[in-house]
């Protein structure tokens, strides 16, 4: 079995230097790298060069259109079985394509996805973040593990799909805002069997300070529309959860000026919902630091995709 791994990159050089430096240590070697630089001007050429003696490596230039289309641009070029695809701020570890390569053997699946986690060498912000987007009190816990609500839909940070796929689904329609999931339901709706290969993880950096993990988590609560447009059956009562929670919010705050009798249940319930928070990931962190970051992190992670989702609801659902 043979794999072609499809990195887009937008102006990102140290990232895609770490991310390579882990695939150089990768157990199973029957595997290329196709780098696709998306129009970058800050480019990685000379890092990717580095890398020509140890990997079967490639680098393509090219305009700017997203990293939906720079995968695609990928697809087109690779000659794996199966087309792996990371986010540049990913580490992988040594033996993820064993690890998919066996369980591919054993399970057949034409399109996978694996989960997130943190690395060691993460900071506190990070393994902060990395909480949030994972723990069961967010809507992270719905992400990357077997009891995912409805189909299982592969998020392109870790996501493999067959050159079967490739051939008879193409590749993606959309170039940004949720375009991983819209491709994940037309491959279902192709016949293809995707599933979900919990030890194949990888260790996402996501944002590096809580400022862009806003930015990016508010981008996702508009990604959460864009795919309604798309498939309205895919909106799901969990995906309204941010958005209650930060109307719920918004009235608490306004409740302590205006009645703060009536405001007392929502700082309970915030309280009693930010202590949970704080004292599981102590236990999964085993760091106080991480386990207070947390309760930022896990209130950006609501709030900006509730307000993201807001958004694009109102704008494009109930306006039109």
């Amino acid at each position: 079995m043979f794999f072609s791994i499809i990195i887009p990159l937008y102006n990102r050089p140290q990232e895609i230097d770490e991310l390579l430096t882990t695939l150089t240590k990768q157990t199973y070697l029957q595997f290329e790298v196709l780098v696709i630089e998306d129009g970058s001007t800050n480019d990685a050429k000379d890092i990717v060069a580095k890398y020509e003696n140890k990997l079967d490596i490639k680098y393509f230039f090219k305009p700017n259109a997203g990293q939906g289309f720079a995968r695609n641009y990928g697809f087109e070029r690779a000659k794996g079985d199966y087309f792996v695809i990371f986010d540049s701020d990913c580490l992988i570890p040594e033996d993820y394509l064993e690890t998919v390569k066996d369980y591919l053997f054993e399970h057949h699946l034409d399109a996978y996805g694996g989960p997130d986690a943190a690395h060691d060498t993460f900071t506190p912000v990070q393994k902060a973040i990395s909480y949030a987007m994972t723990s069961p009190f967010t809507t992270g816990g719905i992400r990357g593990n077997k009891k995912h609500i409805g189909q299982f839909h592969p998020r392109s940070f870790n996501m493999g799909v067959s050159r079967a796929v490739w051939e008879k689904v193409g590749g993606f329609i959309l170039t940004r805002l949720g375009e991983d999931i819209e491709y994940s339901i037309r491959i279902h709706e192709n016949g293809f069997k995707i599933g979900l290969i919990p030890a194949a993880k990888v260790f996402h950096k996501r944002r590096t300070s809580f400022g862009q993990f806003y930015k990016q988590l508010h981008f996702f609560g508009r990604a959460r529309i864009n795919i309604y447009k798309h498939f309205p059956s895919e909106l799901k009562l969990v995906h309204f959860f941010p958005a209650v929670f930060t109307c719920g919010l918004i009235f608490t705050i306004l409740m302590n000026f205006v009645w703060p009798p009536l405001a007392f249940i929502g700082n309970f319930i915030l309280l009693l919902y930010f202590v949970m928070i704080f004292f599981h990931s102590w236990q999964v962190s085993k760091s106080l630091k991480v386990a207070f970051f947390s309760i930022i992190a896990s209130f950006i992670q609501l709030s900006a995709y509730g307000l993201g989702f807001m958004q694009d609801f109102f704008k494009r659902v109930v306006f039109k």
